[in-house]
């Protein structure tokens, strides 16, 4: 993009230099001249020099103020910008805990938004997750702009549906921000088919809550009654719990829990497959 302001190259190429230094590729120079093309009147002596030292002042490598240029140009050309990301580095403990954080909120060097993430920072910390820790992003993210008081109660909800500790449900909410807005009623329906259907672990599903959300109620109940057939016919080790077997992809649990028995349980693969699709096999109603 051409500034008709801009009397001659000189001010353009020194900035060009600069970026180039900080190790931008030409792309992505060009990508972020076209967000900002009034990047290209910044003095590099007086404001982009300094400011890059003062950055780099905070412990920020070259590749860090790079990153940084690319996420927000037009912030980093304003004055405050410096004592901000100096805030956000004490507050989240470490640059890549910080960008962490960006990438789910660039907004937070854009605007005055000190007082609200102290906010998103102690609950967060409320949930059980410790500032400098890996899931401490997620948890800001999941987090988001909802009152303490709103949190508080979908955290009781989910704590009594799903019969979680403080530490799972801190680690499902970080794995899966959807549960904080999800409808009551698909919670609950899906606490009971994973716990008082299927049987799976309370911590696993924690852990897991993502897939298992979105996981087919018909496929995993029929990959259920072949494990209790399979375990009622003393085909399979009765040890084997029923956790793995949701996530598994299906090549896999077809190789595992039906081709292995094709001769003992002919009729095993018809039978999955009819219930995949949603029949109950006479073979698989009378489990215990």
């Amino acid at each position: 993009m051409k500034l008709s302001h801009l009397n001659s190259s000189s001010k353009p190429d020194a900035v060009r230099a600069f970026l180039a230094d900080l190790g931008l590729s030409s792309g992505n120079v060009a990508a972020l001249i076209a967000r900002d093309p009034e990047f290209l009147r910044a003095k590099v002596d007086k404001t982009l020099s300094s400011k890059g030292a003062a950055i780099t002042g905070l412990g920020m490598s070259h590749p860090d103020i790079a990153h940084l240029l690319s996420i927000s140009p037009k912030q980093f050309r304003g004055r405050t910008f410096v004592s901000k990301l100096q805030h956000y580095l004490t507050l989240f403990g470490s640059s890549e805990n910080l960008f962490r954080a960006l990438r789910f909120n660039t907004y937070l060097l854009s605007s005055d938004l000190e007082e609200r993430v102290l906010t998103m920072v102690a609950i967060a910390e409320g949930l059980g997750v410790p500032r400098g820790s890996r899931m401490f992003g997620e948890a800001l993210r999941a987090v988001g702009f909802r009152t303490k008081e709103n949190l508080t109660a979908k955290v009781e909800y989910l704590k009594n549906t799903f019969r979680w500790s403080d530490a799972e449900v801190a680690i499902a909410i970080c794995r899966a921000s959807m549960l904080l807005s999800m409808p009551k009623d698909l919670l609950q329906r899906r606490a009971h088919f994973l716990i008082s259907e299927v049987g799976v672990e309370l911590a696993y599903i924690a852990s897991n809550f993502s897939f298992m959300l979105y996981c087919e109620e018909a496929q995993v109940r029929a990959r259920h009654y072949v494990v209790k057939f399979l375990k009622g016919n003393g085909l399979l080790d009765p040890e084997w719990n029923h956790n793995t077997i949701v996530t598994m992809l299906e090549k896999v649990f077809v190789e595992k829990f039906i081709c292995p028995h094709w001769e003992a349980a002919p009729h095993l693969a018809e039978d999955y497959a009819a219930a995949c699709s949603g029949k109950v096999p006479a073979r698989f109603k009378d489990l215990p």
